[in-house]
């Protein structure tokens, strides 16, 4: 028989190997997600357009409740995580307005 401990050991090990890997996508994916924000703040400096879209921002965290709900995960921390990135990507686009 299997000693029960070193199989919790080695569960363990795997589902952290999973978290270290999805991490790194979280990582990279928010990296390229923000190469497309600054390019949308440049654009937006140029035209002098605002540096927020309130519209929009409310379209994305509908959108992003829904994807959230299909998806099982809690949809008050999606949002919550959505209106981070949302005031983080607003920061970048004031910068570049100056």
């Amino acid at each position: 028989m299997s000693d029960p401990t070193s199989l919790a050991a080695a569960l363990l090990k795997g589902h952290r190997e999973s978290i270290d890997r999805l991490d790194a996508i979280l990582v990279f994916t928010l990296a390229e997600r923000f190469k497309h924000t600054q390019a949308v703040g440049r654009l937006k400096a140029e035209h002098d357009l605002p540096p927020s879209d309130p519209a929009r921002e409310a379209t994305q965290i509908a959108r992003l409740e829904t994807l959230a709900d299909e998806a099982d995960l809690d949809p008050v921390f999606a949002k919550k995580f959505l209106n981070f990135v949302i005031s983080e990507v607003i920061r970048h686009h004031e910068k570049l307005q100056k």
